[in-house]
């Protein structure tokens, strides 16, 4: 089925795990040409903060330019009731120097985000934790980049 994606250029959205993450590379190996993004940064366990191995298969799945990195259902793995923004900085901010903006994406994991907070409080916690970069690279990840991955036209 992936190789009818590819030679059709479909993408495909990965829900994998933390612990599948590292499956990533072999995918992105045997299908190159297949655009894939990564839905969740892979459901790390932010309530934990465990956060090495994660980044270190995250790392390994950056390299491969084929695979795009999904920043949204962040709230739902922290702490339902008493996450707060300085919660998710730090994978928002491994997931941005690994992929780049430009292969990162914002979404909102609407309506499951709802879990543990509300759409806005999901998107302005994005804008807040990705304010110090220029104004065309929140472009890309609030939409230029999820536009071309999945070749909307707006």
């Amino acid at each position: 089925g992936l190789k009818v994606l590819q030679k059709h250029q479909v993408p495909f959205d990965l829900l994998f795990y933390t612990q599948h993450l590292k499956h990533a590379a072999m995918l992105a190996t045997a299908l190159p040409d297949l655009p894939m993004v990564i839905d969740h940064l892979s459901k790390p366990k932010i309530k934990d903060q465990n956060i090495h191995d994660w980044s270190l298969d995250l790392r390994r799945a950056a390299a491969f330019p084929n695979i795009y990195c999904k920043l949204s259902g962040m709230v739902t793995e922290a702490d339902w009731k008493n996450w707060k923004p300085a919660d998710l900085k730090p994978y928002v901010e491994i997931a941005l120097e690994a992929f780049g903006p430009e292969r990162c994406m914002f979404g909102s994991d609407w309506p499951v985000c709802e879990l543990a907070g509300s759409y806005e409080t999901v998107f302005s916690t994005l804008q807040e934790l990705t304010q110090t970069l220029s104004t065309s690279e929140q472009n890309l990840i609030f939409g230029e980049t999820a536009q071309r991955f999945y070749r909307l036209q707006v």
